[in-house]
């Protein structure tokens, strides 16, 4: 019998760039630019150790998409909604760190329900929330290894799904080198 199809098993990203990012202040416009990019109904995953630059990626993200409230890290809430100043959608900020299980544990939370309407960002996601949607970002922020003070940050940003294979994605998603090239 053949197993049922799991966009968590796609391990093929129909576009990937990767970026140097030298500071904090360039992660949050690598955010702000990010967010021109998207729209309701879509999926960012981040993944990165603690302190690569998630939350300052989605504080840039929130900027973008013109949402109400400060963006911080949702670790002990596990989300924060951030409603829309403007027409735009909503942010819709996870952190899945303290979730263990995959998309069962994370039910609570509704994202399948908040998803077509909003701009869902996941701290930690990868294996828990790739079911949500076949289309999505995968940013992926690396920092030097062992004890420094380097602010430097490679982050590769990487789209699955027919969304993201668009050749307009592509081109909009291959402008943010400018940012940095890694």
């Amino acid at each position: 019998m053949e197993a049922p199809h799991s966009p968590a098993a796609d391990t093929a990203a129909a576009f990937a760039t990767r970026l140097t990012i030298d500071s904090p202040d360039h992660m949050q416009e690598l955010g702000r630019r990010l967010a021109v990019l998207l729209r309701p109904g879509d999926l960012v995953m981040l993944s990165g150790e603690l302190g690569a630059g998630k939350t300052t990626l989605t504080r840039g993200l929130g900027e973008g998409l013109g949402v109400r409230g400060a963006v911080t890290s949702p670790t002990f809430v596990i989300a924060r909604v951030h409603p829309p100043l403007g027409d735009g959608p909503p942010l819709v900020h996870v952190d899945a760190y303290r979730l263990g299980g995959g998309l069962d544990e994370m039910e609570d939370l509704d994202l399948d329900v908040s998803l077509p309407d909003s701009v869902i960002v996941v701290e930690w996601g990868d294996g828990k929330v790739e079911e949500l949607s076949d289309d999505r970002l995968r940013v992926v922020i690396e920092r030097g290894v062992g004890d420094t003070d380097d602010e430097r940050r490679v982050v590769t940003v990487s789209g699955f799904g027919a969304r993201w294979a668009a050749e307009k994605q592509r081109t909009e998603l291959d402008g943010l080198r400018e940012l940095g090239e890694a």
